[in-house]
This record gives structure tokens, sequence and C-alpha cells, in this order.
């Protein structure tokens, strides 16, 4: 009976996160279409700014990495959604030399976590079937 339940449990959440992973994915393509339409209307405007440009599209692809990772959760999705996410940030914060140092050494160490943590039979199965 404990196990049925657990069972049962286990499908609503993955109906759920498939649930949330459409809507996020039907948010990321409407924020698409808003930014192609302001390059369309303004594009002397639009790409005045550089920074708003990727600031844009990056989070937009973050946003369509986390929504891959949702559907499929595997070690190897989610080193990716970070590996995206913290590109993202080094990409958009080039403010400060020793926060992007520290990105590049995150970045390097989930590429080592990768390489010699995880063993290559675990990566593309999902994370919830690993014991």
């Amino acid at each position: 009976m404990h196990h049925k339940v657990v069972t049962v449990i286990q499908k609503i959440l993955h109906i759920l996160e498939f649930v949330i992973s459409v809507l996020t994915l039907i948010v990321l393509v409407g924020m698409l279409g808003l930014e192609i339409y302001r390059m369309c209307t303004v594009p002397g405007e639009y790409f005045a700014s550089l920074d708003h440009y990727l600031h844009s599209i990056l989070t937009i692809v973050v946003g369509l990495e986390f929504v891959r990772m949702l559907i499929d959760l595997t070690p190897a999705n989610t080193l990716e959604v970070l590996i995206v996410a913290i590109s993202r940030h080094v990409i958009l914060n080039h403010n400060d030399p020793l926060g992007n140092v520290a990105c590049v050494l995150c970045i390097a160490g989930l590429f080592a976590t990768r390489r010699f943590l995880i063993p290559k039979k675990e990566m593309k199965v999902e994370m919830s079937e690993v014991e």
C-alpha cells in the first residue's frame, strides 16, 4: 500500500513538473515574440544598448535550458543549466574581476564534476530513478 501511494505521488509530481515546464515555455515564447517585436519597431534604439539585448536574449536562453531540465531531469541537463546561468552572469556582469574569476572557477568545477564525479551511465538517467 505504501509503495502505491509513493508511486502515485511521483506520477503527480512528474505531471506538475511537465505543466510548469509548458507554462514556462509559453511565457518564454511570448518574451521572444516581444523582443522580436521591439527589434522590428525601433531597431536603432533597440540595438543602441547591447547590454539590454544580451540581457533579454540570454534570459530567454537560460529559461529554455531550465524548461529542458524540468522535462528531463538528468544530472547532465542540470549541470548544463548551471553552466549556462553562470556564463550568462559572467557575460552580463563584467564589472567585478574577482567575481568573474569565481564564476570561471565555478564553471570549471561543474565540468570537473561532470567528468569525474558522475558515472557516465547515470548522466542521462532521470535523477528520480537513481537510488
